[in-house]
């Protein structure tokens, strides 16, 4: 539930972000593991490869040493000793040509009699005293085995007496010869001592990688030769030796004191013996630390270059959809005009554009009700203005009643004439709005009726400033403030009432200013004025209220325009109007339900 709320109130930005990345992680990590595990296997193929062509070719260059040393028993047996009558000549000369020319590989060359004396030797050495070689190997092998060559394992040289064979390591090279002595052939044995350095040569600077090695065993897993051999013999280094001499030729994977390795066994050709090379399974499989840090590397890289790529990408996705989020929010707010953002990809282009036909919709919507809320309103104080209290009316007939039968023929007929002309006004034809010329007529006709019925208690004033009566001013504004006038501020004052009614232009707009020198009205009264209901009538007067005039300005010309009241009791009241100055025949023009 919390991780749903978590991914619930983030941004489509940073969702879009978070997935892509995480997916595109986990598939690089997949790609690169298999990568690296692929890599791994070709490398270690291809290091065993190498391992195996190198130990072949170590291998051939032994086979090609033993074979020269072969050769040169070859020609030692058949050049030198077979044909050689050794009870009258002999053949120190010819092993000695053959020493001197391979001298680099050979320590010593010795010809034995069967039962182990000594007949030839280069250079010139002699036999230890007391020496018995017939136990030797080397010499029992020879014997043993006639027609085959024979190698020893690497030894301190032991046969010979001297300072430069003293320690000297060689390995021996024994096979039987045939001896010929005037009449008589004995077997014999020819010794040849290899010099081990020479040997060793063929593997110094011999490595298989990083920490490999190459080493050299005889058929039953004697170690011949080691570039860790003095370790070994002080036993500070140990070697799976016999381990390998099991092996076929080939690569073999082994662990060998708690370390995996890889091992390439080759034979050589004439003696059974192994070159083996060692490689560690951690330099194959690319698991050393700069492998590792590469990785981290490639892996770090990736991450950067994807997170850059899903920013655009994720950017470029969501960047329209904030700026339709901005238009939406201002439309919230209730500015419908405002233009909605309209871009991306064709999705977001075309809810943008549904969203800105929604908005003149609503805007369409929203205009047909204001418009016919004021029409409704309209209707409603066209209704209300054009209905006359019954009581006025009543009061008026009555006056002229009593002035027929009192033969005041003339004022019946002033009478009649002045509320004639306030009939007319109050219909003109149906229309709201007149000129100023006619609702002063109005408002004049109104005094004159009242001033007869009240029996001359108040008198009154009208001024209209030069150029106003051509102006537009909305019908039947003037009386019920004349009214009110009359009825709640004269009617039960001591002495003479007056109403003074002015007109005038200053700049854009037109004034009116209704004042009397009657009760006056305190503060709330005069606040109470603008919050009576709309229907709020005198029993006496027309039935339209001080508030439903200014609601009447306001509604058809604006907020701006419509009445202030300033008042004090028994001093009076001043009622000043606002209207826009404007000329009738512009009304007349646009027409009067379109102004505004």
């Amino acid at each position: 539930m919390e991780k749903k709320k978590i991914f619930h109130n983030q941004s489509i930005r940073r969702t879009i972000f978070i997935y892509f990345t995480i997916t595109a992680l986990a598939a690089s990590l997949l790609i690169t593991f298999s990568i690296y595990g692929r890599l791994s296997s070709q490398v270690s193929q291809t290091v065993m490869e190498e391992n195996q062509s190198l130990i072949s070719q170590v291998a051939r260059s032994v086979e090609s040493y033993l074979r020269t040393v072969m050769k040169l028993s070859d020609s030692l047996y058949y050049g030198a000793v077979k044909n050689a009558d050794l009870s009258s000549e002999s053949i120190n000369s010819e092993i000695t040509l053959l020493y001197d020319n391979n001298r680099d590989d050979v320590a010593n060359i010795a010809l034995f009699s069967q039962d182990g004396a000594l007949i030839e030797a280069v250079p010139a050495a002699r036999i230890k005293t007391n020496l018995d070689v017939k136990s030797d190997s080397w010499f029992t092998n020879a014997l043993d085995k006639t027609e085959n060559q024979h190698f020893s394992d690497p030894h301190v040289q032991t046969i010979f007496d001297g300072n430069e064979s003293q320690y000297q390591w060689v390995i021996s090279l024994s096979r039987a010869v045939e001896l010929t002595e005037g009449t008589s052939t004995a077997q014999g044995v020819l010794l040849v001592d290899l010099s081990y350095s020479s040997l060793a040569h063929l593997f110094n600077g011999v490595t298989t990688g990083s920490g490999g090695y190459v080493y050299l065993i005889s058929s039953d897993g004697e170690i011949l030769y080691h570039p860790k051999m003095q370790l070994i013999d002080s036993g500070r280094f140990m070697e799976n030796n016999l381990a390998a001499a099991e092996y076929k030729d080939g690569n073999h994977l082994e662990e060998f004191e708690g370390t995996e390795r890889i091992v390439t066994v080759k034979s050589v050709g004439y003696t059974g013996w192994k070159v083996v090379g060692v490689t560690p399974k951690n330099v194959v499989s690319l698991n050393t630390i700069k492998t590792r840090l590469f990785i981290i590397f490639i892996i770090t890289l990736i991450l950067f270059i994807l997170t850059f790529i899903n920013s655009y990408i994720s950017s470029r996705i969501t960047d329209p959809i904030k700026e339709l989020e901005k238009s939406v929010g201002i439309l919230e707010e209730g500015n419908l005009q405002t233009p909605v953002y309209i871009g991306g990809s064709y999705e977001i282009q075309h809810l943008g554009t549904s969203i800105s036909n929604m908005a003149k919709q609503i805007r369409v919507l929203m205009n047909d009700i204001v418009t016919e809320h004021e029409a409704k309103r309209k209707q409603e104080f066209d209704t209300l203005q054009s209905q006359i209290n019954p009581h006025f009316l009543y009061n008026t007939l009555d006056i002229i009643v009593w002035m027929i039968e009192n033969e005041q023929k003339a004022e019946a007929v002033k009478v009649v004439t002045a509320l004639a002309r306030f009939f007319r006004i109050s219909l003109s034809k149906g229309k709201s709005i007149i000129q100023v010329r006619d609702e002063i007529e109005h408002v004049r006709s109104y005094l004159m009726i009242q001033r007869m019925r009240f029996k001359n208690k108040f008198t009154y004033d009208i001024e209209v400033g030069e150029g106003c009566e051509e102006l537009a001013s909305l019908k039947l504004m003037l009386q019920p403030l004349v009214e009110n006038a009359i009825y709640h501020g004269m009617e039960f004052m001591d002495g003479d009432g007056e109403v003074i009614i002015k007109s005038w232009r200053e700049a854009d707009d037109l004034f009116f200013l209704v004042c009397d020198n009657g009760l006056g009205m305190t503060e709330e009264q005069v606040a109470s004025l603008f919050s009576d209901s709309i229907h709020t009538t005198s029993k006496k007067g027309s039935g339209i209220g001080v508030k439903n005039v200014n609601e009447r300005i306001k509604l058809y010309f604006g907020e701006q325009y419509g009445l202030t009241i300033h008042s004090e009791p028994d001093v009076g009241t001043e009622i000043m109007i606002r209207l826009p100055a404007i000329p009738y025949s512009q009304i007349i023009a646009k027409g009067e339900q379109l102004w505004k």
